[in-house]
């Protein structure tokens, strides 16, 4: 077992692993083409997008009426959620693992004139603000990426003011995506792209790469095999979540309610299924601050 100086060096070790993917792959931008150092185009067209495929995130921020709240946002990707937040008046904070997703918010949000309190690089394991600081947390599918989660939780915590919300998005366990694409589906896929072509190359040549790399076994073991079948082979971290994870995850919290939106089980053609409410990937979780 290490000692506890070893084991923060494996956290940092993590978290720097984590941080250079996200800052190589930011978190969105592939979903369309840039193509341009237009940012206003940019941002235009992924906003479309996002909010077009993804509209659960706008009816998820009405419900959570951040009108006159101190919001504090936990990962930034393109800075579309930070703008909507404020445009629905919340005094509005944010914080990234990387440099790229700090920058890309506070240009969209300077370029926009949306008033903000300020835009962070840093880590959500030791949070750079005082105690007490906000009314609500916001995370949109991040949070999931964090190996010490409960270091973040308790950062979390610390932040909110007593009665304090932490609303975030997590994988959701009991999805189409997990059960079906990427626990049998993908799998399955792997083995015969390694018969048939084992020199492929661009997501499927990742996957193989992978699978050299630890073992086809080895790789196929869900506990290794998820991490690299949500975000991309490249990935370094995720997890999963049902409610009772989320309870024991985030041991600071009360957990009032969750909601599950979103087909997506790639490459299987789901998206137009009316099972969001069941089997979507999108686990909307509503937690309240214990008393202390």
């Amino acid at each position: 077992m290490p000692g506890e100086g070893e084991a923060m060096v494996e956290a940092r070790a993590e978290e720097s692993g984590i941080r250079e993917f996200w800052q190589q792959n930011p978190c969105g931008e592939t979903l369309v083409d840039q193509g341009t150092e237009d940012w206003a185009a940019f941002f235009a067209t992924y906003d479309e997008y996002r909010y077009r495929t993804e509209g659960h995130i706008l009816g998820w921020l009405d419900y959570l009426n951040v009108d006159g709240l101190r919001v504090l946002e936990i990962g930034l990707g393109q800075g579309a959620d930070a703008e909507q937040l404020i445009r629905r008046g919340a005094r509005w904070t944010g914080i990234d693992l990387t440099a790229e997703a700090a920058a890309r918010t506070r240009r969209r949000l300077e370029m926009k004139g949306l008033q903000f309190d300020d835009v962070v690089q840093g880590s959500a394991r030791s949070l750079p603000f005082p105690g007490a600081s906000f009314d609500l947390v916001y995370s949109w599918g991040v949070l999931h990426h964090i190996p010490e989660i409960g270091l973040a939780q308790a950062e979390i915590a610390r932040v909110l003011k007593p009665g304090g919300r932490l609303a975030a998005m997590l994988y959701a366990k009991h999805s189409l995506n997990y059960w079906l694409a990427i626990t049998v589906v993908r799998r399955l896929a792997l083995i015969l792209m390694r018969l048939l072509r084992p020199g492929a190359g661009g997501i499927v040549g990742g996957h193989l790469a992978n699978a050299r790399r630890l073992g086809m076994a080895r790789y196929l073991r869900l506990e290794n095999f998820i991490h690299a079948n949500t975000d991309g082979p490249g990935n370094p971290y995720s997890k999963v979540y049902e409610a009772a994870e989320i309870e024991r995850d985030f041991d600071r919290f009360d957990l009032i309610e969750t909601r599950k939106d979103f087909m997506h089980a790639p490459p299987l053609p789901v998206r137009r299924l009316p099972f969001g409410k069941q089997l979507g990937w999108h686990l909307m979780a509503l937690l309240t601050k214990k008393p202390a």
